[in-house]
């Protein structure tokens, strides 16, 4: 699940549609109804705002919450979910861990010979975006929203450009989350700039068809944590690809403070995500799991002390213009000498 917007760089005082896709970063496979909905909430400029149920509205399996900015500074949103429960037999338990990149929980099946066994899961999802209104930048892109798991930067993303690096610390609970997987990954511009060309290899979607994790086929199985389903099946995978997986980008693992370091090696929409699952006694259940997942955008810098939200390509024009003036103007001025030295001579 993730928070999304078009552009992260908004006009103050200005409407926006925040996007919240369940299923892929590049596909939602089905809206979040409000029943589901713990906590929603915007922070700006140090007041928590909870989000009105008269904001949400629905459209091709995207929820989408409409809202007016206010003033200048760095925003926060967040949406934690209710638990839901659900069973999977072995082979749908083990393909799902390899396509959320789950590896840890696998590599214990394999060490524990449980790969035969099923699982019952609970799980609920915890997701946050930040985005910069104006030029001012705020403290809020620090704001501990409190939910079970939940990534919270060191430095304000609109602080960096591409080329930085950024630490992100992971909470459980409230406490540092050590030895935990996190992978972070970019969605890039058409004219995105890369800093770094090997750490830009490693995944991009930059000018990539989307894909979907949801086979069109009626027969096929399909993967998702449907959030209005009491069923949960995997999408087959095909020969060709076996590779394919959620979890994409840079793989990273926390320290003992709970802390990643990210490289953000091109312009574009970073989104980090994890799914801290372990097991449980609990009656009726295996397994619990929380997901979090955290989106900003990064650009590159222009010059030593200016940086430009909006990235229009219109500066070649402007300038083409000034030197077309200049020569008309000096090509005037040459002409109006002439012309008087011309008749001073007469």
């Amino acid at each position: 699940m993730f928070l999304k917007l078009d552009s992260y760089f908004l006009a103050p005082n200005t409407s926006v549609s925040l996007q919240l896709y369940n299923g892929t970063f590049e596909k939602s496979e089905n809206v979040i109804t409000r029943d589901r909905m713990l906590d929603a909430r915007i922070v700006s400029n140090g007041m928590r705002a909870k989000v009105s149920d008269s904001l949400w509205t629905e459209k091709d399996s995207i929820t989408f919450l409409n809202f007016q900015t206010g003033a200048e500074g760095t925003y926060v949103s967040g949406i934690s979910t209710k638990p839901r429960s659900l069973t999977m037999d072995s082979e749908a338990f083990n393909t799902y861990l390899e396509h959320e990149g789950i590896y840890d929980m696998l590599e214990w099946r394999e060490n524990n010979n449980t790969l035969d066994s099923s699982a019952t899961e609970r799980y609920s999802k915890h997701v946050k975006t930040i985005f910069q209104v104006g030029d001012s930048l705020t403290d809020d892109w620090q704001t501990n929203l409190g939910y079970p798991i939940e990534l919270i930067p060191l430095a304000n993303p609109y602080g960096l450009h591409t080329g930085d690096s950024i630490e992100v610390k992971l909470l459980f609970n409230g406490k540092p989350l050590t030895n935990q997987l996190v992978y972070a990954d970019y969605k890039g511009h058409k004219d995105s700039h890369a800093h770094d060309s090997k750490a830009s290899k490693e995944h991009t979607h930059g000018n990539a068809e989307p894909h979907s994790h949801e086979n069109e086929d009626s027969n096929s199985k399909q993967h998702s944590h449907d959030e209005d389903s009491e069923t949960h099946t995997h999408e087959s995978i095909e020969n060709n690809e076996e590779e394919h997986t959620h979890a994409t980008g840079q793989k990273l693992r926390t320290n003992a403070d709970g802390i990643i370091k990210v490289h953000l090696s091109a312009d574009g929409i970073w989104y980090l995500q994890t799914i801290h699952l372990v097991h449980t006694k609990e009656e009726g259940l295996t397994h619990e799991s929380n997901w979090t997942t955290l989106t900003f955008e990064v650009t590159h810098k222009h010059d030593a002390s200016t940086h430009t939200h909006e990235h229009k390509h219109g500066g070649n024009n402007t300038l083409y213009i000034f030197l077309i003036g200049s020569i008309l103007l000096v090509g005037v001025l040459f002409l109006w000498f002439n012309k008087k030295k011309s008749t001073n001579e007469d």
